[in-house]
């Protein structure tokens, strides 16, 4: 393509000064405005822009052109000329009219909130799978932002004398994007095929995932319970790529813990979309935890968001834990207590002290033996050897020896009846519930 503009290129807005805009809507203040361009320089740093302005305008009718006012966006050019400014940030999603109209108008590179996050994306994406959802992600937001900015329209002839035959370069540019987009969404269905089969071999075992709002201490919690050696920063959408491990730390049972992508408020639609492959890792979950950073002053429109979107996924009737993370920084116990009381099944916990991870384990243990279905084991003698292997998997509540068998009163998980036929005999094994 040769619209610069939609190109993301990792690090080459490395400290391009950058001045934040915020719009408070009509019927849109759940989010203080404040908050909200607070998020926003979170991202903008995140990127590697220099965020050196912010203005904010509370709008009662949304100009078609410009979204702001023109008062307003007068103000935005003069703060652009004065801080010499290379792009402005807006926190709301802008129509290629808008964004058109007011690059015209401030004579520099003006992109949104959606387009601020793909550019995280594309620097954090790693594996194969990321970097595909990203461009797919990439191009579907580009499509419609196609404008005539080359100087090269000029009709294509079809033959000599013929008129208006041909495509423009506008049409040849969106017949390739989505030729792109057609190419990429074949390609991640088989990357998606591909951990469909990684997750099928994981079936019968018990899998729990941790969700919650971006950088709120879900992969400093993953690295705690499963000695995993999950990246860790502080920055928002450090993980895109879920990480499967195995909780190991004074755990009794074979329980999977899957770190997912954090969600944020205005995620974007085809980001949703292109990462719903990653998602199902919290779409399939047995158990989710749902991590809350109790110490952030917006945490209560944090769980909000966080809940929105997992409905929308469709993960609203997963069994969950609710986990309020760095309770540390909180010194007002009497401000805990609160919290507590307004939340008493939730598990205060500080990832960094360790405070509360045992009270977690334990949540996580009775989540997982209330998935535990009863079954009666019957047993040859010679068979007995066989028990302690049993004990991996399926909890023995009892173990009765008589003169020719042995009967033990167990609770499996699902699928733990056929992992118990393949290490018995069929014939030597009776069964019921």
């Amino acid at each position: 393509m040769k619209n610069s503009l939609f190109e993301i290129v990792p690090g080459e807005q490395q400290n391009r000064k950058a001045i934040l805009v915020g719009v408070e809507l009509p019927n849109d203040g759940r989010i203080p405005i404040s908050s909200c361009l607070d998020e926003l320089t979170g991202l903008a740093e995140t990127a590697e822009y220099q965020p050196i302005a912010s203005l904010h305008q509370r709008l009662t009718n949304i100009n078609p052109g410009t979204l702001l006012g023109s008062g307003k966006v007068e103000e935005l050019k003069q703060a652009v000329n004065h801080h010499s400014a290379d792009v402005v940030i807006f926190d709301e999603d802008l129509s290629p009219r808008q964004t058109r109209n007011l690059e015209k108008e401030l004579k520099c590179r003006v992109i949104d909130r959606s387009w601020l996050i793909l550019e995280i994306f594309s620097g954090h994406a790693r594996t194969r799978q990321a970097i595909i959802q990203v461009e797919l992600a990439r191009l579907k937001y580009a499509l419609p932002r196609l404008t005539k900015m080359w100087g090269h329209l000029s009709r294509q002839r079809g033959g000599i004398g013929m008129k208006d035959v041909g495509e423009t370069q506008i049409q040849l540019d969106k017949r390739i994007i989505r030729d792109q987009i057609t190419k990429l969404e074949r390609k991640l269905k088989q990357v998606d095929q591909e951990k469909k089969t990684q997750r099928k071999s994981r079936q019968g075992v018990y899998k729990a995932a941790l969700v919650g709002y971006t950088n709120v201490g879900k992969s400093t919690l993953m690295n705690q319970l499963t000695e995993a050696d999950a990246l860790v920063e502080n920055k928002l959408f450090a993980t895109l790529d879920p990480t499967v491990r195995k909780i190991k730390k004074n755990f009794p049972y074979p329980v999977l813990l899957a770190d997912t992508v954090g969600l944020i408020n205005k995620l974007p639609h085809d980001l949703i979309a292109s990462f719903k492959s990653t998602l199902d890792e919290a779409r399939e979950a047995d158990l989710l935890i749902k991590v809350v950073d109790i110490s952030h002053p917006d945490y209560r429109e944090q769980m909000e968001t966080a809940e929105n979107l997992l409905d929308e996924l469709g993960a609203d009737k997963i069994d969950s834990i609710l986990v309020f993370n760095k309770s540390d920084r909180i010194e007002d116990q009497g401000e805990l207590d609160k919290i507590q009381q307004a939340h008493p099944r939730a598990i205060l916990i500080s990832c960094k002290t360790g405070e509360g991870l045992d009270p977690l384990r334990q949540a996580i243990i009775r989540c997982y033996e209330s998935k535990l279905l009863p079954y009666t084991l019957i047993l040859n003698h010679s068979q007995i050897p066989l028990i302690s292997v049993i004990r991996k998997l399926a909890l023995i509540i009892s173990e009765d020896y008589q003169e020719e068998v042995v009967t033990l009163n167990l609770r499996l998980p699902p699928g733990g009846k056929q992992k118990l036929q393949k290490l018995l005999d069929d014939s030597a094994i009776t069964v019921s519930s």
